[in-house]
């Protein structure tokens, strides 16, 4: 009874608008207080500060830098440039370097919201000059940006790592053949698109071009090999690879002599008021996570799921709904802090690998970033474009259905996404 009472005050206070992180915390001192008094938080200050300083969550602040110095220092103009060449004649030619560049730009940010930031100022533009309409440009953008957390790095991975006490690296490896798969659904709806549309080609296709695109592009290259590399062959960690594209992206865009300082400070602001939040709503969830943990809550809830089901399929399925409903309502961030650490106890006791389950939890929340009325990359795409969101709605769900397409795949063969896992690390 004490447990229901705690969420509908942490309903209550997120619908009053109160911030989740702060919402989080009120709830879970409520609940200490009730059960165990007011000794029970003595230690409240110091438990936030240790669960916000683990070592793995310093790649987030560093991934989201390196995003915004590429993205200052001429690095996604050239990559947009070389993509345009390799597969600008196919038609609707601008929708799919959209989707390719977002492809590369996920490689180095881990962020949905910076890659629809990054990619949409620049595309959308370019793609309703050339007559697409704008619910349509920002679908394409809005999409395509959610590869950003599919694969590595990712944002949310690192937080579901961390979460569930897991492996990050684990977790990136496994996130690559969906994130390729995804790419190529959504070229594929965005074809058939073109064909019904009669979308216009951009250039024939030309050796030449792409060669000298190629050569412009090619120190922008040594971004993901430097952070695939190093992981892949276990030279580095996802938060020493985090560094190291920090300082690749630095040489690249001096490099290159076309940093745009004032975009970079405002890049750069973003993404700490990004971090700031993030690290703050990590910092709750460890008091809402004492307080579940003292309370039995997770290990119940097994508990009551194993009493009706021990069949790992349906718990997946039923999971896979839980997921994909709270994905309308919170952030990926919030969802994988305050879900997980619930779910995981179950997960252990069905025999479901954590990190086949990090891949299925990504994935629900990538397709939550574009159902309203959270939806913060669609939204974002949405203000780029200036396009009303349910008329980019009836155009996106095409490009939704490609990304559950992805998790039902990924959720039902765990190969998919286990077996560069197994390759590298089993």
């Amino acid at each position: 009874m004490l447990i229901l009472g705690i969420f509908i005050a942490l309903v209550v206070m997120v619908c009053l608008n109160i911030p989740i992180a702060v919402a989080l915390a009120v709830a879970a001192i409520l609940g200490l207080l009730a059960t165990e008094g007011v000794n029970s938080l003595v230690t409240v200050a110091l438990d936030m500060y240790n669960g916000s300083t683990k070592f793995s969550l310093i790649a987030i602040p560093m991934f989201v830098l390196a995003g915004a110095i590429m993205n200052a220092g001429g690095i996604t103009d050239r990559l947009i440039n070389f993509v345009t060449a390799l597969i600008g004649f196919v038609r609707g030619g601008l929708a799919h370097v959209n989707i390719g560049v977002s492809l590369f730009f996920a490689e180095i940010s881990g962020s949905a919201v910076a890659d629809v930031a990054a990619m949409g100022s620049v595309m959308i533009p370019q793609m309703k000059k050339r007559g697409y309409t704008a619910p349509f440009a920002a679908a394409v953008t809005s999409s395509s940006a959610s590869l950003a957390i599919i694969i590595p790095p990712s944002i949310p991975m690192i937080l579901y790592a961390t979460s569930a006490g897991t492996s990050v690296e684990q977790l990136f490896v496994a996130g690559v053949v969906p994130g390729l798969l995804g790419a190529a659904g959504l070229m594929g709806v965005a074809w058939w698109f073109a064909r019904r549309y009669d979308l216009p080609r951009e250039e024939a296709f030309n050796f030449k071009r792409l060669g000298e695109t190629f050569m412009a592009a090619l120190p922008a290259f040594a971004l993901p090999i430097i952070i695939l590399g190093g992981i892949f062959g276990g030279f580095v960690t996802a938060t020493e690879a985090a560094g190291l594209a920090v300082l690749a992206a630095i040489a690249v865009s001096l490099w290159y002599r076309q940093v745009d300082f004032r975009h970079l400070r405002n890049a750069m602001l973003d993404g700490g008021i990004q971090t700031a939040v993030v690290m703050v709503l990590v910092a709750a969830s460890v008091v809402m996570g004492g307080f579940l943990t003292r309370a039995q809550m997770p290990q119940e809830m097994a508990a009551a799921i194993l009493g009706f089901t021990e069949n790992k399929w349906l718990i997946l399925l039923i999971l896979n709904f839980f997921f994909l409903i709270i994905g309308f309502f919170l952030h990926s961030a919030a969802a994988i802090i305050l879900v997980v650490p619930i779910v995981i106890p179950l997960i252990n006791a069905a025999g479901i690998d954590p990190v086949h389950f990090g891949l299925v939890v990504t994935l629900n929340l990538a397709i939550g970033q574009q159902t309203p009325p959270v939806a913060s990359v669609l939204i974002t795409a949405c203000a780029v474009a200036r396009a009303n969101i349910w008329e980019v709605s009836k155009v996106n769900i095409y490009f939704i259905a490609v990304l559950f397409a992805v998790l039902m795949m990924c959720t039902y063969i765990p190969s998919i996404p286990l077996f560069l896992v197994e390759y590298f690390y089993r």
